[in-house]
């Protein structure tokens, strides 16, 4: 983990580099560390520029392979060796941080105070969608649902990284949200996010410091999709 900046700090937008491995059958470049974020967990991955002493190049996509981050170009690479700037485009990461702690937001209160597991989820830069193992749905629950989580951002509360060793991790109670762990047997280190007083949890994501800088969050939608699951969508202001 320590090359993958974005685990510890999300707010890094410019770092010093080094490639160390170009591969032309993928156009891409492996850096000696990255503040790239690589995707998942619903989350997309970042893309942004690697400067050069003589050149800019686009970075369009970025993926984990195998023990590899591939930071791929658009066009022509850049030789092996070179040291470089990476920028992250802020715009777009920060507004994914926000709609991403939203999420935590909307997950930490419907366990605290519904008790359902997540079953599935997804989200953009200011929107998402979190499914629940819900019984009962109805609009009236959802307006309260929608006071609740604008009630944890006007709270203002810290949110919190650490990298705990799995054992040390899974002595957490309901360290896991999710119907099914995703975590596979073989990680020994496990990334937690906490949002202070309200909802601690395994992510790898990217997200904001306070929960203010959410902004307000609005439930633009739900939907049942089976007797046991229910969708909520949400929409952040720019």
């Amino acid at each position: 983990m320590s090359g993958l900046m974005f685990q510890k700090d999300s707010y890094v937008k410019e770092f010093d580099c080094k490639i160390i491995k170009v591969d032309e059958d993928e156009n891409a470049v492996v850096l000696d560390r990255t503040a790239f974020y690589i995707g998942g967990g619903g989350q997309p991955c970042d893309t942004g520029t690697l400067k050069t002493k003589t050149d800019v190049y686009i970075v369009t996509k970025v993926k984990k392979k195998g023990q590899d981050v591939y930071h791929y170009i658009d066009g022509k690479l850049p030789e092996i060796n070179e040291t470089c700037i990476g920028k992250i485009d802020w715009e777009h990461r920060y507004k994914l941080m926000r709609t991403h702690t939203a999420m935590h937001i909307l997950c930490g209160v419907v366990w605290r105070d519904y008790k359902a597991k997540v079953t599935g989820g997804d989200m953009d830069c200011l929107k998402g969608r979190l499914d629940f193992e819900f019984e009962n749905f109805h609009k009236e629950l959802i307006a309260e649902i929608e006071d609740k989580i604008n009630r944890e951002v006007e709270y203002k509360r810290n949110i919190s990284v650490n990298i705990l060793q799995r054992e040390e991790a899974f002595k957490i109670p309901d360290l896991i949200r999710t119907k099914i762990n995703l975590l596979p047997e073989g990680i020994t280190e496990i990334r937690t996010v906490n949002i202070e007083e309200l909802d601690l949890q395994a992510d790898g994501g990217t997200h904001v410091k306070n929960t203010e800088e959410v902004g307000k969050i609005k439930i633009a939608d739900y939907k049942s999709k089976g007797k046991l699951n229910k969708r909520i969508y949400i929409e952040l202001e720019e």
